[in-house]
């Protein structure tokens, strides 16, 4: 059996061109199963990525959107990117359907 590696490449969002990285590490295989909390953070994560796609595409939500993103996005602890802000409120919402 050949030796395989895992490799991630990363460019920088930069205007510089030497500004990449590529990372090696060895595959290996997960000793244990997954638990119970990081399968719901998973299933968390996929949600509110789902959540955050549908809304930012969504026409009823985008003027409201980004009047509420520019109030905050100045103050202490707020968000500085569209994304982070639907993030920010895909997730306080899946939260609260959730009890979490």
């Amino acid at each position: 059996m050949a030796k395989v590696d895992l490799g991630t490449h990363r460019v920088a969002p930069t205007e510089s061109d030497k500004c990449n990285r590529l990372y090696l590490r060895k595959k290996t295989k997960r000793a244990t199963q997954p638990t119970t909390k990081e399968l719901a953070v998973r299933a968390r994560f996929a949600a509110v990525r789902a959540m955050v796609a549908e809304r930012a595409d969504d026409l009823q939500h985008i003027s409201s959107d980004q009047a509420a993103f520019i109030a905050q996005k100045d103050t202490a602890g707020g968000k500085t990117t569209m994304r982070a802000y639907l993030w920010l409120v895909c997730g306080a919402e899946y939260d609260q359907q959730h009890g979490n």
